[in-house]
Formats: structure tokens, sequence, C-alpha cells
């Protein structure tokens, strides 16, 4: 899957938004269990949100999302990571195969919030969803500064000082000169 990366800013905070695009993950036959990559695990071990975007179209896209949510909180299971359900290709009404209802009802169900978008006729409602969910991470997360995962207290690594790393090499390199001068 490809990643993508923007940066924008919310209520006056800069956001660095990555979006992992995690496709191939599919139902296993005869079961309501998903088979996915080792990189789609990874990509849900570090993410800090969720939105599962499923089609209108397509009820067998909907209803991979349960078990998806079941993965993730196998993967996360006392975490508190908001989520967002997006039912796309809402300019096709004619072919609805999911009723909005149902988008609404496994939305409670998973603790999550519902958005109903089309965009082929405008990517304004894709942008507000995202902006939505990355307010409710900056709200969840409150004053971490992408310290810390919430639930899961994990630290990130931090970039190196560079005045550090300097000291360190400066070191390193004196202290060989000064061994290779004794022997």
């Amino acid at each position: 899957g490809a990643l993508y990366s923007r940066k924008f800013t919310i209520d006056g905070e800069q956001i660095s938004l990555q979006v992992q695009d995690t496709p191939f993950v599919s139902l296993e036959e005869d079961t309501d269990s998903i088979c996915c990559q080792e990189q789609i695990n990874r990509s849900i071990y570090w993410a800090d949100g969720f939105v599962f975007v499923y089609s209108i179209t397509d009820y067998e896209s909907f209803r991979l999302l349960r078990p998806l949510h079941q993965h993730i909180r196998r993967i996360h299971p006392h975490a508190n990571i908001p989520l967002l359900l997006m039912a796309n290709k809402g300019d096709l009404l004619r072919a609805r195969q999911v009723p909005c209802r149902e988008g609404l009802q496994l939305a409670a169900e998973l603790g999550g919030t519902h958005c109903e978008v089309s965009a082929r006729e405008s990517c304004e409602g894709v942008r507000d969803a995202f902006q939505q969910l990355c307010q409710e991470l900056s709200r969840s997360c409150g004053g971490c500064n992408g310290e810390k995962r919430r639930g899961l207290h994990l630290v990130r690594p931090k970039s190196p000082n560079m005045q550090d790393l300097k000291r360190r090499l400066k070191q390193a390199l004196t202290s060989k000169g000064k061994s290779g001068t004794a022997l």
C-alpha cells in the first residue's frame, strides 16, 4: 500500500498526517477472520487513528469492517484509538447496497464516527472527515506532543540531538587519534 503524507494546520497547531493505504485485506474463506499482509499489521501497530473506507455499492467491502476492527483490537487490546467509518461513492445512490443506517449502527457499535462522502463529486467531504479525525486525535492525545501513544504508553524514538552527535563523533575521533599514536 502507498503512504501519503500531508501537513496542515488544525486549531493553530501544525499537524503531520501520514495515511497508509492498506490494500489486500480480505476475509478468509468460510470465516469472519481477515487475511492481511505483515506490512498491514505494522501499519496497524503504529497507527494513531483509523479510517475504514467502504463503498456503499459493495456490501462485501462493508462486511470486512467488523473483522478488521477485531483484528486491530487484538493488536491494541486496551487502546482508545479514534475510528472513522467513511462510506464512499455517495453519488451512486441507485446502486446502493449498504444502507446509511447500517453504517451508522456499525460506527456506534465500534465506538467511531460515520460519514458518507462522494470523492468523485467533491474532495471537501473527504478532507473534512480527515480533519475531524485529526481533531479527535489531538483531543485524545492532549499534551503528549507525539511523545507517547494513548493507551500503549510507548515512547516514540526521538531524533538525535545534533550537538550530542557532533560531541560523540569528536570524542570517537580524538580517542582513535590518541590510541593510534600510543601504538
